[in-house]
């Protein structure tokens, strides 16, 4: 399939509101749905971030580009018919404090800890496009932006000494009741798949810059919500984050 032909029927289900068959998507490689991601960003707007995710088994990580428009801040209440799956995933993410180019050179984590400049809670909102589940491929799945809905962050806090996504303790909460607390619940070993990350984008030619957020996959699982609830979620000694679904 043409990139050009995929974006657009990926932007019609995202405005519609109605799910694409996955099968009319024909994109068969990693190369085509990254092309097919960057093909709808230039029409979503400037990219506010990046999400990451990883298996934690030495398996090539994967990733996708942000709208800066769907970087919500807590408390956000999201409303329209885009809201379908309302799927959740309890995150930590990173602030990039300057722009930064790795070049060739793998970055490690010491010149990592000199790039970001705050961490943050986060709540993904996962909503893809794609319907007639089960998606039977992957990498149409990757070309919709990884089924990103929407990013909601929390207060930034200092880079602290330690980090490390094996040790977060993250917790949610809808309509106060407790729907599941986690201890190091995302696999992924988190500055080499930063150092994977950041090397990727400068490849794409979307070297980071200063003020994106990274987020680094789910520390709760998928979850998924009802209209009209609130959502609370918690990243012990980071910070809480919320969001609302309308009915």
């Amino acid at each position: 399939m043409h990139i050009d032909a995929a974006t657009q029927l990926l932007l019609d289900a995202r405005h519609s509101g109605l799910a694409l068959d996955w099968r009319r998507l024909a994109v068969g490689d990693a190369e085509t749905a990254y092309a097919v991601q960057d093909a709808q960003l230039r029409r979503l707007g400037p990219v506010g971030g990046w999400k990451v995710g990883s298996k934690g088994d030495g398996s090539t990580p994967g990733c996708a580009p942000l709208p800066l428009s769907g970087i919500l801040p807590s408390g956000a209440r999201l409303a329209g018919p885009q809201w379908r799956m309302r799927g959740l995933e309890v995150e930590l993410a990173l602030r990039v404090g300057r722009d930064f180019d790795p070049g060739t050179q793998l970055p490690d984590e010491a010149e990592l800890r000199t790039v970001f400049d705050a961490i943050l809670p986060a709540i993904e909102v996962v909503e893809t496009r794609l319907g007639h589940p089960p998606c039977g491929n992957p990498w149409a799945g990757m070309a919709d932006l990884q089924s990103h809905g929407a990013l909601v962050t929390g207060q930034p806090q200092p880079l602290p000494p330690q980090l490390s996504l094996r040790t977060v303790e993250a917790s949610l909460v809808i309509d106060g009741q407790p729907i599941t607390r986690t201890s190091g619940g995302n696999p992924a070993d988190l500055w080499p798949m930063l150092g994977w990350l950041a090397q990727h984008c400068a490849q794409r030619g979307q070297p980071w810059r200063r003020g994106q957020i990274i987020t680094t996959g789910s520390c709760t699982g998928l979850q998924l919500a009802r209209g009209g609830l609130l959502v609370e979620a918690a990243l012990e000694g980071v910070g809480a984050v919320s969001l609302q679904f309308a009915n």
